[in-house]
């Protein structure tokens, strides 16, 4: 596909070398195509590496994107350079008054905390509510579904005992939706997290509908406003080595971490990963970019509402 991205993100050459077809702005703009517009708002630590993760798998398909970086005003990234944010990301104050076929607002390591101790929550409420009326289809990942389904809906999160890290099969209640057309009876996503949202808790709203679970790992995906919300608590977005690379640094800190389930060959941390997520993650963006975007965002996007 045709992404559309700023000249120079480091993501570019890096998913070159693995001869996905992503191309930049000057490029790009001379094609005479109406491209899809994406937000994503990274509240990842590492910015570069998510942007890899997401980008790999938005170019898979054949609709033309342009993605639009979103930062949280007044938020310093501690993992990232200034000159990384100020080169590739815009703040949200400079993009309120515009709209977006589609939105992508990643996950953040601050499961451990109440929403309301989070620094930047209250601006991250205000990115919630315009996202109601600012955008056709938002994808909440990992801790941004757990607190937009808060914000939205209520729904507390419980902590776990232990963290909820590995490989985890999945089914669907409702496999004719379109968001899982192409998808096995059985799939598998990582997850990575140390909270759960609740069954029991998310019954209680008719206006949510639960649409994937696991038995090990729990709710695994809740629909909202017929798929202009989708909250997914995994990660099929991660590449082979991040569970890894998670696992071993908290192993450096001494920090109390199972080895991650059903991911090692052999399940032996010696092995590399056994990468069995990667279909299914294609086609959950395809799916979400081709039916819940494009088929329901108005051409002129200043129409949106």
């Amino acid at each position: 596909m045709p992404l559309k991205l700023p000249k120079h993100l480091p993501a570019i050459e890096a998913l070159k070398a693995e001869n996905i077809f992503v191309m930049d702005f000057e490029r790009a703009d001379q094609q005479e195509i109406r491209p899809l517009s994406i937000c994503i708002l990274n509240l990842m630590p590492i910015k570069e590496q998510t942007e890899n993760d997401l980008i790999r798998l938005l170019s898979n398909t054949p609709l033309q994107i342009e993605t639009t970086f979103m930062m949280v005003p007044g938020h310093v990234s501690k993992n990232t350079s200034m000159d990384h944010m100020e080169q590739f990301y815009t703040s949200f104050e400079h993009l309120k008054d515009q709209k977006f076929d589609g939105m992508i607002i990643t996950g953040a390591p601050l499961e451990q905390m109440d929403y309301k101790d989070v620094t930047y929550w209250p601006v991250l409420e205000e990115i919630f509510d315009w996202t109601r009326t600012h955008v056709t289809s938002t994808m909440f990942i990992c801790w941004a579904a757990q607190a937009g389904l808060y914000h939205f809906y209520g729904v507390p999160k419980y902590p776990l005992s232990k963290k909820m890290f590995g490989i985890f099969k999945h089914t669907s209640y409702d496999p004719q939706e379109p968001i899982f057309r192409g998808f096995d009876d059985e799939f598998f996503v990582p997850h990575s997290r140390h909270s759960e949202v609740r069954k029991e808790d998310i019954l209680k709203h008719p206006e949510l509908k639960i649409m994937s679970e696991s038995r090990e790992s729990g709710i695994y995906m809740v629909m909202a406003r017929e798929g202009r919300e989708i909250y997914v608590t995994g990660h099929s977005e991660y590449s082979p080595y991040t569970l890894d690379a998670e696992y071993k640094r908290d192993l450096t800190k001494g920090l109390p971490i199972d080895m991650p389930v059903n991911y090692y060959k052999g399940n032996n941390p010696n092995n590399r990963p056994l990468v069995r997520w990667r279909s299914t993650a294609n086609l959950l963006f395809a799916n979400w970019l081709n039916y819940y975007v494009y088929q329901n965002t108005p051409y002129n996007i200043d129409e949106i509402h």
